[in-house]
């Protein structure tokens, strides 16, 4: 059994599958990354809107929380993905 027959055998659209092994991939340890949507969709070869509905898909199935990240100075910085390893309960 794999670690990630949860998300084989999901419903989920395959732009979501596809950003999950992506964010994964690029994880720390506490399963933390923060890359920039035009990023993803670069590497991933699709468009940003297709990015924006695979997040949505991932955060509505409980796989990917967001946080968003702020400067000192109060302006926006990045934003955080923190990806479960597994299905959520």
């Amino acid at each position: 059994m794999s670690r990630l027959d949860f998300l084989y055998r999901s419903e989920l659209p395959h732009r979501a599958r596809s950003v999950y092994l992506y964010l994964s991939d690029r994880a720390n340890r506490k399963g933390e990354c923060w890359p920039a949507i035009p990023t993803i969709a670069t590497e991933l070869n699709l468009s940003e809107s297709t990015v924006r509905r695979a997040l949505h898909d991932l955060r509505k199935a409980g796989l990917v929380t967001t946080e968003q990240r702020y400067r000192a100075n109060g302006a926006k910085s990045s934003l955080c993905y923190r990806i479960q390893r597994s299905k959520p309960p």
